[in-house]
């Protein structure tokens, strides 16, 4: 009996070790996404979806262990050059593309990620809220009112003790799609500005010819501006004024509504501009018509080629980020929290078909 019972163990055991039993379905990874192999992108460009970006890359690392992203802010003139010199596989710009840009380089293509917030932020020692409109601000940055406690700034603070002092007035110092926004808007409330001034991703500030400007290298640049000279105004993107608690103005809207800068008022600015987009998919949105809207806003976009003929795993990994960062939850959750406006479906499908039509080597890469 005891035989018997050892060799049936035995023969069981044997059977078992021939067997296996099932094998485990084998995973997908990164590495079959890429390949097998660690893709490394590089981008530069705008300092306005910087704080976003940031976390998105890291975000990613978990998503796709093989891919290594990297994006320097040096502002939407910096990436622009940079992508059109061929030193960086895609860039990051809030301002648009010149004709001659795309004349250049015909398979350009701006791909817009989110929308954000432009505010007037300030430092002026113990006042903590602010209310301003349009055409005041235009003659602040016009350096027309140059003191705290003009009537104009008055009327809409009646509340406020606003002190007798100089308005120093903060501005960017190098090319930045920032600044084209926030010149599209001062354009758009003052016909002297646009055509004394102008818009662009740089301008000669008036206040500098008097002696009452001062410049910042990115948003960072200009918040620490801010933040570190007493009666002065500046303009950054939302975010930067929530990270670094720097307090920023409210606005009178087109509709002459008192609006703040946040999700539902970005939201209502978008919404006056949802079938606004050209062909290249690119779009304004300043100085929105609807009640509740902030009117000082731009998407944030990619710049990358249309068109690839080598390394089509790295063109392939860069589309794959890029629909990863417009659909996942988790990344437009984080997108929201540090104070964008992630793109409405219409968009989103707009910026999907257009992925699906790069090539590489002359085929589509995303099929």
């Amino acid at each position: 009996m005891r035989r018997v019972l050892l060799l049936s163990l035995i023969i069981i055991a044997m059977l078992l070790a021939a067997c296996g039993g099932p094998a485990p379905a084998k995973p997908t990874t990164a590495a079959q996404s890429t390949g097998g192999k660690v893709v490394m992108l590089t981008g530069a460009g705008a300092t306005f979806p910087l704080p976003v970006y940031t976390e998105w890359i890291q975000m990613y690392k978990s998503v796709q262990p093989n891919v290594t992203l990297n994006y320097q802010g040096i502002g939407s003139g910096g990436g622009q050059k940079a992508i059109l010199d061929g030193t960086v596989d895609f860039a990051g710009s809030d301002s648009l593309l010149k004709e001659s840009q795309y004349q250049k380089m015909p398979d350009l293509q701006m791909l817009p990620m989110l929308a954000g917030a432009v505010v007037p932020i300030f430092n002026v020692p113990g006042v903590h809220q602010l209310i301003i409109d349009g055409p005041t601000l235009v003659n602040i940055y016009m350096a027309k009112i140059t003191k705290w406690n003009d009537p104009a700034i008055a009327k809409f603070n009646p509340n406020v003790s606003l002190p007798d002092k100089p308005i120093v007035v903060a501005h960017r110092s190098d090319g930045s799609g920032t600044t084209e926004i926030f010149t599209s808007y001062l354009g758009a409330v003052s016909q002297a500005w646009k055509d004394n001034i102008g818009v662009g991703k740089a301008v000669e500030w008036p206040a500098d010819k008097k002696g009452q400007g001062v410049g910042g290298k990115g948003n960072p640049g200009v918040a620490q501006a801010v933040q570190s000279t007493p009666y002065s105004i500046g303009y950054v993107e939302l975010a930067y004024a929530k990270a670094n608690k720097i307090a920023f103005a409210d606005m009178i809207n087109a509709a002459g509504n008192q609006v703040t800068a946040d999700a539902a008022t970005m939201k209502d600015a978008m919404a006056a501009f949802a079938n606004a987009f050209d062909k290249r998919l690119t779009t304004k949105i300043v100085n929105a018509k609807g009640t509740q809207s902030w009117p000082i806003m731009g998407y944030t976009y990619l710049v990358i080629h249309m068109q690839k003929n080598s390394d089509c795993n790295k063109t392939k990994a860069l589309l794959n980020y890029i629909q990863w960062a417009i659909s996942d939850q988790a990344a437009a959750q984080k997108a929201a929290d540090l104070g964008y406006a992630t793109l409405p479906a219409s968009v989103r499908n707009l910026v999907t078909a257009k992925l699906h039509e790069v090539k590489c080597n002359g085929k589509i890469v995303l099929p």
